[in-house]
């Protein structure tokens, strides 16, 4: 389904119990997660329910119901109580996006088989948006690579998990973040992605909405790889200059590939641009 999620949700949704299979699984999520859920969910055979923000990306949404989830829509500042809501009513399993173990753990088979591919590292940038991914890539640094340093990489706009982690606490957004990566949208990170974050990471890094599509159309242009604006955001810091890398080792983890091309001239003309915000 083109993206990392795939792994956190397919590891979580194995390790339920018949009972947990039997009453169906549900998350929220604008996108990657969702597809993921409801891919594992269907190859496991579990009914399998998303609440996806109104304003997710239709490709993610269609690829979702297709993969034979059924979507509830609603506001992106509710989807955490629809969740809710609906658990209460059906007693679903919940399969959270990030703060979960077994997620965590899938995730970070990402930078398990890296570093089995390239060996040692001295830098690994990751795009954070809950902290799953980042959680699981900074574990197995520890664990593969002991001297990499890793650096999370998030939108200016959505910079929640940026001043958890320097202030150790979870800061929440007041609002949905306002951001081209869709996929990096969650107002906080997770208590379990905290701990792991405030202990294994090394760094933590905001950048532009110019940045991020610059990044993304190097790595079109430049490096023919299809990517979605979330996955290019790891790109930017070494695009702009914001990290002295010459002579590293660095490893960047570019993994989601839901882009919608029918919508490929707001990638290279973002919002931001008609309101004169960053572009001028």
């Amino acid at each position: 389904m083109g993206a990392f999620k795939f792994r956190g949700a397919y590891h979580a949704i194995s390790r339920l119990s018949d009972k947990q299979r039997a009453a169906g699984v549900i998350t929220h999520s604008s996108g990657n997660h969702a597809q993921g859920v409801a891919l594992a969910a269907k190859l496991l055979g579990v009914r399998a329910t998303v609440v996806m923000p109104e304003d997710a990306p239709n490709i993610k949404r269609e690829a979702t119901k297709n993969y034979g989830a059924k979507i509830v829509p609603c506001a992106a500042i509710n989807r955490e109580a629809v969740t809710e809501q609906l658990i209460d009513e059906h007693n679903f399993t919940f399969i959270h996006p990030y703060d979960d173990d077994h997620v965590i753990a899938g995730q970070g088979t990402t930078a398990w088989e890296f570093f089995d591919e390239v060996g040692d590292l001295d830098l690994l940038f990751v795009p954070v948006g809950g902290g799953g991914l980042i959680s699981g890539c900074a574990l197995a640094a520890a664990a593969k690579s002991p001297k990499c340093q890793v650096i999370g990489v998030e939108p200016e706009r959505a910079n929640d998990a940026n001043r958890s982690w320097r202030e150790g606490q979870i800061i929440t957004l007041d609002t949905v973040p306002d951001t081209i990566a869709d996929g990096l949208r969650p107002r906080h990170i997770g208590q379990r992605n905290l701990i792991i974050m405030r202990r294994y990471v090394n760094d933590m890094i905001t950048v532009s909405e110019q940045a991020i599509v610059e990044s993304l159309l190097y790595i079109w242009q430049r490096l023919k790889i299809v990517v979605e604006t979330s996955a290019a955001v790891a790109l930017a810091p070494i695009l702009t200059g914001g990290i002295e890398a010459r002579g590293l080792r660095i490893g960047i983890i570019l993994s989601g590939g839901n882009v919608d091309l029918s919508e490929l001239w707001y990638y290279r003309y973002p919002k931001s641009l008609k309101t004169g915000d960053e572009y001028g």
